[in-house]
């Protein structure tokens, strides 16, 4: 194993190991494999690059400090030369962390300094300029994500959002360096580690610049940022002749299915209304989960009756009742409730039968799989810009597909289907 990653969440491992796996253009990336929570046993001797999910985005920072700890040493005793920390594109965490805590104790685990941090991800319309996140051309407290239910943005100075949460000062590496080249940006990083400066948000507004940010990197064990920060990083192992340079292979699970979504994203909503205009759906209201007149059976139940029709049940709501939700129950308990009902459900479902399952929301994908007791997973054909197929072998043969609230084309539940049975 060459290069090894540690994902906050379950659906930004998918996320990072697609952009791993899939490389450059005419190039190719790494062989990769996903590990959901730190593996017990060793990986295979083939697999080039190693993502391990973890579910440490909104955990007590010390819990995700030993998390992470724990599965960088799994990773450098499988041999990797290289270690990226991942986490959201929207660099959900609160000011407390768990961004800076993790990636510090991380670096100091390594004995670095001078770390790129970058959540760009320029084809999701994620962009970093003048250490100001954007998304979609819009800056992040303007995006929606200021109401998201657990980790609201409410500031894109992530310099200043990042310095709250570190101990060590934050540094800034600027687009110009980053226009200049590899060279320039790993100038630039040597003075910040000479700084005393552990992290660094670097700026990145087009794939060009993140693939200067991987030439600068090529020699570093440490880097931190979204999926996008992987993007030039296959390409430095290839090009030593370590790598294979492997695509990732073609999924074919024609099975019944099923769609779980419990992202209150603006893009997951819009997902929905598109998908119940031709497929039927089963709205799972909060008020009803905590009365306990929906429970798993109804979901299963619904999603049984209407196999072959892409039936999707869904407790997406607008941000004003996600907020009324939470001041009547508890953010934390709403958001445990429902991961828990959509994992017992969706562990129901495998247990009947379904064999392509599409999960939405990085929460709930996290405690879906879970539930399904899955360890590993095979990197297979991108869905979507940062959303691959999943090829699952243990405990059943299945597909899956862990979509991050935010992302994909508003036809994605079917393309996903579509793309599990290789079509």
């Amino acid at each position: 194993m060459l290069l090894g990653v540690i994902a906050d969440d379950f659906t930004g491992a998918s996320d990072i190991a697609n952009t791993i796996a899939k490389g450059l253009p005419g190039q190719g990336g790494l062989k990769t494999s996903q590990f959901l929570g730190v593996p017990v046993r060793d990986a295979k001797p083939d697999i080039e690059a190693g993502v391990i999910s973890l579910k440490t985005r909104s955990v007590p920072t010390k819990e995700a400090i030993d998390q992470s700890l724990a599965a960088v040493a799994w990773l450098r005793k499988q041999g990797c030369e290289q270690f990226v920390f991942k986490y959201c594109s929207t660099f959900d965490s609160t000011p407390e962390g768990n961004i800076g805590p993790v990636a510090e104790a991380i670096a100091e685990a390594l004995a670095v300094r001078g770390v790129v941090a970058c959540p760009a991800f320029p084809t999701a319309g994620r962009t970093v300029y003048q250490g100001h996140l954007f998304v979609g051309g819009r800056l992040l407290h303007e995006s929606g994500m200021q109401h998201h239910p657990l980790n609201p943005m409410t500031d894109p100075d992530l310099r200043r959002w990042l310095q709250q949460q570190c101990a060590s000062p934050v540094g800034h590496i600027a687009w110009p360096a980053v226009k200049a080249g590899g060279d320039a940006v790993a100038h630039a990083l040597r003075a910040s580690a000479t700084s005393g400066e552990v992290l660094a948000i670097v700026d990145a507004i087009d794939d060009a610049d993140l693939l200067a940010i991987g030439a600068a990197v090529r020699d570093s064990p440490f880097v931190t940022g979204g999926s996008g920060i992987a993007l030039g990083l296959p390409a430095n192992f290839i090009a030593q002749e370590k790598a294979s340079g492997a695509l990732p292979e073609k999924s074919s699970v024609d099975g019944p299915e099923a769609i779980l979504a419990g992202s209150c994203s603006t893009a997951t909503r819009g997902q929905i209304d598109f998908h119940l205009q031709s497929h039927p759906g089963l709205a799972v209201a909060v008020d009803d989960v905590m009365a306990g007149t929906m429970t798993k059976r109804d979901i299963v139940a619904f999603t049984l009756a209407n196999i072959g029709r892409e039936p999707i049940a869904y407790s997406s709501a607008t941000p004003a009742d996600v907020e009324a939700a939470q001041a009547r129950y508890g953010r934390r308990a709403v958001a445990d409730r429902l991961d828990r009902l959509f994992a017992d459900a969706a562990r129901d479902l495998v247990d009947s039968g379904v064999r392509r399952l599409v999960v939405a929301g990085g929460e709930t994908s996290g405690a879906v799989v879970s539930a399904l007791a899955v360890e590993s997973v095979a990197i297979g054909m991108e869905i979507d810009p940062g959303v691959p197929v999943l090829s699952v072998a243990a405990p059943v043969s299945m597909a899956l597909a862990l979509k991050s609230g935010n992302f994909g084309s508003r036809d994605f539940f079917s393309k996903a289907l579509q793309r599990m049975a290789g079509r």
